[in-house]
């Protein structure tokens, strides 16, 4: 019997090899807590950043950055996530709504997420595990979906693709037209054309590590766009543009970082929350990101 040959472009991903995170600011540690620990069930970073000035957050490989400031950041769009266990999620959400009723905080179902809405106005879509569509991931940061211009998707693919070295291509979802950009494995960075009038930049960002660290950087200071030079490690953008005009399309900042990083692919405390003291299992506090 001969030996199916593997398929090795399958593993693939481009040079955008983890979507690390998004930071957006808050007003209350507090409220933050009670939505992002208590109600989603995510785990505050037991070693880093453990004050009030800034709580990190982590979901299985990837994080919420979530300073402190008196003005918060409300995502253009959507942030997807891999929680396992709906019925839990839906019965913790229940419990944090009295802490958060004076707020912007609700949930609501559908038939293939959780939609939470966080105390400031965030759109969170919460899956729960799918080999398929989210690969070994059973809790992770799936996707940001951001709401861009008509007739941009094909521009903003380019500029990923010839820019970024990352993988783009435009498709079509439902009724929507995105651009995709793989940003890790079985992570993606959408980009859905929207007639809706465009909401302000407010100075919110997304993270990324990339492999090929020193072509987009000379393509970026070629094009003008480099914004931040934030030492060895790590260079940041905000401006995607069209290629042929040199015109704005869409305002994000990247933090874009190495591989090299110090703090690429450092291993994140992920707890159970199924775990509490009236029903406490020795051995089970802690949840793997990954799928058996």
């Amino acid at each position: 019997m001969e030996k199916k040959p593997f398929d090795r472009t399958a593993e693939d991903i481009g040079n955008i090899v983890n979507l690390g995170h998004v930071n957006l600011n808050i007003t209350d540690q507090r409220l933050a807590t009670h939505f992002y620990i208590t109600g989603l069930g995510l785990t505050r970073d037991p070693y880093l950043n453990t004050g009030v000035r800034i709580m990190w957050v982590n979901v299985g490989m990837s994080q919420f950055h979530l300073p402190t400031h008196p003005s918060a950041n409300v995502l253009r769009g959507t942030i997807g996530l891999v929680i396992p266990d709906r019925e839990a999620l839906l019965d913790r959400l229940k419990g944090v709504s009295p802490h958060l009723k004076d707020t912007r905080f609700e949930f609501r179902e559908h038939d293939d997420h959780v939609e939470a809405v966080c105390p400031w106005g965030n759109r969170i879509n919460v899956h729960v595990p799918d080999r398929q569509r989210f690969g070994r991931v059973a809790l992770g940061m799936a996707y940001v979906a951001f709401d861009v211009p008509l007739s941009t998707a094909e521009r903003i693919a380019r500029f990923y693709r010839e820019v970024m070295g990352a993988f783009a291509t435009v498709e079509t979802n439902g009724n929507e037209r995105r651009a995709k950009v793989q940003a890790g494995e079985k992570q993606y960075l959408y980009y859905v054309e929207t007639d809706r009038p465009q909401v302000p930049y407010d100075g919110h960002h997304a993270q990324i590590y990339i492999c090929d660290f020193s072509g987009p950087y000379r393509r970026l200071v070629d094009l003008g766009l480099l914004t931040v030079e934030f030492g060895q490690y790590e260079y940041r953008f905000q401006e995607i543009v069209d290629l042929d005009t040199r015109q704005p399309i869409f305002t994000i900042e990247h933090e874009v970082r190495s591989q090299t990083h110090p703090m690429f692919a450092r291993p994140l405390v992920n707890r159970n929350p199924a775990q509490d003291n009236r029903n406490y299992k020795p051995g089970h506090d802690s949840m793997s990101w990954a799928l058996p």
